[in-house]
């Protein structure tokens, strides 16, 4: 713990329980790192406005959300990492295309999410921030991500190949597909952010689950996987902890506290 001087997290199936809630214990392992000097960061492929709840909670030192696409250090924007709005549209208009008109698609912007959800997603999940509904017929933003439901593996080839210049990667807990503009992942975020604060890569200490979290886990110092976490990802790994379940990341913390 001498040599960590940001400790890494991302939230679904890692800091947060399957229920969506991270447990007062984590919180106060958490201030106690603070207590050490370490900074808290945040890496999630949620966009910013779907993770507040979370954000107000941690106040994070390190924000890096959408995948990738955006930075922020403290209260400022260090990076964003946006397509046009015509290209926006092209990307809606070739998901349509590939996976039907009727395919749900999210678009994070840097002040909003906007969904065609048929289901609200707070019914699904309540931690989630407020999505805006629409049918994206005349969308007109600039976008920090567009993520996609797609059942047929052949449907998401073919439009990861059609957008040859977005970088794809899909969530282990769906058919949802996220893309970032290409080389837009978390672990290009992270060398930002560390140049930002004047950090090197080997005082960071990063915690993840899912594909998205395995270039993460192997470019920090020291790469967490938790025991919830796919069998891909704690290969990619330094060490695996308990499950999100079981307050792994506090008992891991607490371990090296005492």
């Amino acid at each position: 713990m001498e040599t960590c001087r940001l400790l890494l997290f991302d939230l679904d199936g890692t800091l947060l329980r399957s229920d969506k809630r991270i447990t007062k214990r984590t919180l106060q392992a958490l201030d106690r790192c603070r207590e050490k000097d370490m900074m808290i960061g945040v890496s999630t492929s949620r966009g910013e406005k779907t993770a507040l709840s979370f954000i107000d909670a941690l106040r994070p030192d390190i924000l890096i959300a959408s995948g990738g696409a955006l930075i922020k250090r403290g209260g400022e924007y260090i990076y964003k990492a946006e397509f046009s709005a015509e290209r926006t549209r092209q990307m809606i208009g070739a998901a349509r295309s590939i996976c039907g008109m009727d395919c749900e698609i999210t678009i994070d912007t840097v002040d909003s999410h906007y969904w065609n959800y048929r289901i609200d997603p707070k019914e699904q999940d309540r931690s989630w921030g407020d999505s805006i509904y629409t049918d994206f017929r005349d969308f007109g933003q600039s976008s920090l991500k567009m993520c996609v439901e797609i059942f047929d593996d052949s449907q998401a080839r073919r439009l990861a190949e059609l957008l040859d210049d977005c970088d794809c990667i899909r969530f282990s807990d769906g058919y949802w597909y996220k893309f970032t503009r290409k080389g837009v992942t978390k672990e290009a975020a992270i060398l930002k952010a560390c140049a930002a604060c004047g950090i090197g890569l080997e005082e960071v200490t990063a915690f993840g689950d899912d594909y998205a979290d395995m270039g993460m886990l192997r470019l920090c110092g020291r790469g967490i996987a938790m025991g919830n976490a796919l069998d891909v990802v704690k290969e990619a790994a330094d060490i695996v902890i308990g499950s999100n379940d079981e307050d792994g990341i506090a008992v891991y913390l607490e371990s090296l506290m005492e």
